[in-house]
């Protein structure tokens, strides 16, 4: 503990002092104690190897030689539980996520459903708003793989991120749960999910024009999924009574990107049978 605590004075004195803890091999040892979680090392111990290992802010090489670790992936899974403090658990997602973004596709596709619960859990606990961010830019880095996806949702994803953004104001990290929405919701799971939350089609449309250019495009691709993949007669009729295809047909008005417009008009032109019928679309502009 003397060694550790001395470790984290010497990694915040300077950027040099980081560079020099990773040329002599600090990640190994320190990886080593989170690691050997049951080995009877106290919490504290832990938790300061966490902290310094997160600050030591090591090279893309140096973050890959650590994801090759022998069950660091598992050991910070298991950081993230309830059971550890939400510091703890802040360090162990935000490492996570500087880690997921060079670790070989065959460890990113192996990630356990446990996983994506614990990632969950941290969205629903919101231990801060570095976390929060953290914890939505790790799912974007491994949602891109379809089978990752549909771990997500299984862990109860969706709602969540409907449940946040229904409370959310905050223009950035609205912007990062829609793209998790845009990922899962290339799943059939993750589109069922959403429609099967009262307020899922609803806020997404919210997000049209509502947000940012960032999140209106983000959420034109979630609509394009429900509607081209899941657009069943009850779905298409609540889209009309919410308005989305009012805001679809307002996509075509405005300034806005191509292949957004695109979108919206494929939306419009492969349901126009049944909205065609709606007083409340011109479909003259499509």
């Amino acid at each position: 503990m003397k060694s550790l605590t001395r470790l984290k004075s010497i990694v915040l004195e300077s950027e040099k002092n980081k560079r020099l803890m990773e040329s002599v091999g600090a990640a190994d040892y320190l990886s080593n104690i989170i690691t050997n979680i049951n080995s009877g090392i106290t919490s504290s111990s832990h938790d300061e190897a966490l902290y310094i290992l997160y600050h030591i802010k090591l090279s893309p090489i140096g973050l890959k030689t650590l994801g090759k670790t022998g069950g660091l992936f598992d050991a910070l899974t298991c950081v993230m539980q309830r059971a550890w403090s939400y510091e703890a658990r802040a360090y162990a997602v935000m490492l996570l996520k500087s880690m997921s973004e060079v670790a070989e596709p065959m460890q990113v596709t192996s990630l356990k459903v446990k996983f994506f619960k614990e990632l969950v859990n941290i969205l629903k606990d919101q231990i801060s708003e570095k976390a929060t961010k953290a914890t939505l830019k790790l799912l974007i880095s491994v949602c891109p793989w379809g089978r990752n996806r549909i771990k997500a949702v299984e862990a109860g994803i969706v709602s969540v991120l409907i449940d946040a953004l229904l409370d959310c104001s905050e223009k950035r990290v609205i912007e990062l749960i829609s793209m998790v929405l845009v990922q899962v919701c290339q799943a059939a799971d993750g589109r069922a999910e959403l429609l099967k939350h009262g307020g899922g089609l609803a806020v997404v449309s919210g997000m049209v024009f509502g947000v940012s250019a960032v999140a209106s495009e983000r959420a034109v691709r979630i609509l394009y999924s429900v509607a081209m993949f899941s657009g069943s007669g009850r779905v298409l009729q609540e889209m009309t009574e919410l308005g989305v295809v009012e805001k679809l047909v307002l996509v075509l008005q405005v300034d806005c990107g191509r292949k957004m417009k695109e979108k919206a008009r494929e939306i419009l032109k492969f349901h126009s049978r049944v909205w065609k019928k709606s007083h409340c679309v011109n479909y003259d502009l499509i």
